[in-house]
């Protein structure tokens, strides 16, 4: 390797770790105050052009929730209860008793090719059932919901629950 070349490569890694160490931290003030245990995932708002965006997204985005230590009612409990009655996500968070519901409106989805990091290409508001309301920032990423401390608080469920 030239002496170029090295400089170079140690460069761009330089680089590539300040871009990674810029990363926004959340405020999780108020949703450490309602601790929420239990998280309804009602069907998203499907902005983008793939028609079946919202059952597949909806369908995997229960899966980093529970594995974070919440408890998350299940998708077709909660879909067909919405379909079957007509009840909207808010009542039907009160009926089965969720501490929080998460709504997500897909904006894009597919698969796109980045040298960092990949987008889901959702925007999310995080409503405790209580009063307040968690905003992921407009756009939430894998990062959000990922095995990282910068992402979701540990649930109750989770060995690392108040450890945080």
């Amino acid at each position: 390797m030239t002496a170029r070349a090295l400089v170079s490569s140690t460069a761009c890694a330089l680089a590539l770790l300040t871009a990674a160490g810029c990363a926004k931290s959340y405020d999780y003030t108020n949703f450490r105050e309602h601790r929420p245990r239990s998280i309804l995932v009602p069907p998203p708002v499907n902005e983008s052009r793939e028609a079946d965006a919202a059952w597949s997204y909806q369908s995997t985005v229960t899966r980093p929730l529970a594995e974070r230590g919440y408890y998350v009612f299940p998708v077709a409990v909660v879909d067909r209860l919405m379909k079957d009655n007509g009840v909207p996500p808010g009542k039907v968070a009160e009926i089965l008793g969720a501490d929080a519901v998460l709504y997500v409106t897909l904006e894009e989805y597919g698969t796109k090719h980045q040298v960092l990091s990949t987008n889901v290409g959702s925007v999310g508001l995080f409503g405790d059932r209580t009063e307040a309301a968690h905003d992921l920032s407009g756009r939430a990423n894998v990062r959000f919901f990922g095995d990282t401390d910068q992402g979701l608080l540990y649930g109750p469920y989770h060995p690392r629950y108040g450890k945080e």
